[in-house]
């Protein structure tokens, strides 16, 4: 399912695209009948107008709208950060919607973005299906989500390549107790960070699973302490630890000091995103650092292949790749 035009309306329809412009916008020189039946024609269809086309006549800016899980988490108000910059490269207006750590509120932030802008970018956690019934027409940048046939943009993390490097760096160092704290809870699937962690630690013949992994809740420090102490109780021949974010990452370290295991020597600690408040804890965090320049860069940019061009398909999604960035915990 691909966003629908104004093309798609006056075909179906029978008319001119002027004629739809005219129904749409509620002018004259068209016969009430017939305006009736292109605006049914339209709700049928999903239609949406474009404001971008619009701004492109009248001198209007174009609208983002930036949908993120929770503003009160380091990570993303970085993201939000780079990704207005890329956006005013284009001198376009941003409005953020803030699900507040609670995925059952984002299709009420959705509408509210929804209301105000020409395209949308975001992690969204609700299905193809749902967005297309909820929000038909509406261009949206999907971050962390596979490119589809919904018509949807795409701009993916590649974790297995951020997981690769994070554990051959601890097989360099020589550690082969290898522990996993993921930020996903126990009754849940792994999340894609743990799964590729874990099938490179196989690679390398050693051993993982459920014994080697503690679940924490993935945006809270002492979530990390608490399920360091977990992975201690159970395995405490630990000499590694990878960790989902580098919140969790602190939080191990914190629990080690706590438990009088020294952090490199005794455990190497290694987090993913690359927060730069790992680089001010002692020991300095080692952490796979997901570039967000490059993703505000490549999401915008879809953003604007689906306004520009909305009939024209994403056969993949758009990649980041991550780079490990040594510091001194592993």
């Amino acid at each position: 399912m691909q966003r629908v035009t104004i093309a798609d309306v006056a075909k179906l329809a029978g008319v001119s695209k002027q004629t739809v412009s005219r129904a749409i916008n509620n002018k004259g020189d068209i016969g009430e009948s017939t305006k009736e039946r292109v605006l049914e024609i339209a709700r049928n269809l999903g239609y949406r107008p474009s404001r971008f086309a619009r701004g492109l006549r009248i001198g209007e800016s174009v609208t983002l709208g930036l949908l993120l899980f929770d503003l009160s988490i380091p990570y993303y108000p970085d993201l939000a950060s780079q990704i207005l910059q890329s956006a005013g490269k284009q001198g376009w207006n941003v409005v953020i919607g803030d699900a507040q750590g609670e995925w059952r509120r984002e299709l009420d932030v959705l509408q509210v973005l929804a209301r105000q802008a020409d395209v949308l970018i975001g992690q969204v956690g609700s299905s193809d299906t749902v967005l297309l019934r909820e929000f038909p027409g509406l261009p949206m940048v999907l971050l962390d989500h596979d490119a589809g046939s919904s018509g949807f943009g795409s701009v993916c993390i590649d974790f297995i390549s951020g997981m690769r490097q994070a554990v051959d760096h601890l097989i360099k160092i020589g550690r082969r107790h290898i522990g996993i704290i993921d930020g996903v809870k126990w009754d849940r699937p792994p999340s894609p960070r743990r799964i590729a962690a874990e099938q490179r630690l196989r690679e390398h013949g050693l051993v993982t699973g459920d014994e080697w992994s503690a679940a924490a809740s993935p945006h809270a420090v002492t979530s990390g302490e608490a399920a360091l102490a977990e992975l201690l109780t159970r395995q405490p021949i630990i000499d590694g630890v990878i960790c989902f974010n580098d919140q969790l990452a602190i939080g191990a370290m914190r629990e080690l000091k706590r438990a009088g295991r020294n952090v490199p020597a005794d455990v190497a600690v290694v987090g993913f995103d690359g927060l730069r408040v790992g680089g001010l804890v002692e020991p300095a965090l080692t952490s796979v650092r997901i570039d967000n320049r490059q993703l505000a860069e490549l999401a915008v940019r879809d953003a604007i292949r689906l306004l520009t061009v909305p009939k024209a398909p994403q056969k993949e999604s758009l990649v980041v790749t991550p780079k490990l960035i040594v510091r001194s915990s592993a």
